[in-house]
C-alpha cells in the first residue's frame, strides 16, 4: 500500500553549485505505507527532484530537516 506526500523546502539552499528554493514543490508516492517520505534513503524524493528540476539532492547535501512535508 502506497502513500502520497507533498514535499517542499523550508528555505533557499545554495550548495555545490546547486540552488534549492521553496517554490520547488514535489508530490511523491512511496512504494510502501510509511509515516515519513524520507524513509528508504529518500530515494523517491531524489528521483523526483532529478526528473522535474534536474536538482541533485545528494550533491546539495540535503537532509530531512531542510524540508517540510504533509501527507
Amino acid at each position: 500500500m502506497s502513500k502520497v506526500f507533498k514535499v517542499w523546502p523550508k528555505r533557499v539552499k545554495r550548495a555545490n553549485g546547486t540552488v534549492l528554493t521553496p517554490e520547488m514543490v514535489i508530490v511523491v508516492t512511496t512504494k510502501i505505507h510509511v509515516s515519513n517520505p524520507f524513509s528508504n534513503g529518500a530515494q523517491e524524493i531524489k528521483d523526483t527532484y532529478m526528473r522535474i528540476y534536474q536538482f541533485d539532492y545528494k550533491k546539495a547535501n540535503c537532509y530531512q530537516s531542510d524540508f517540510n512535508y504533509e501527507a
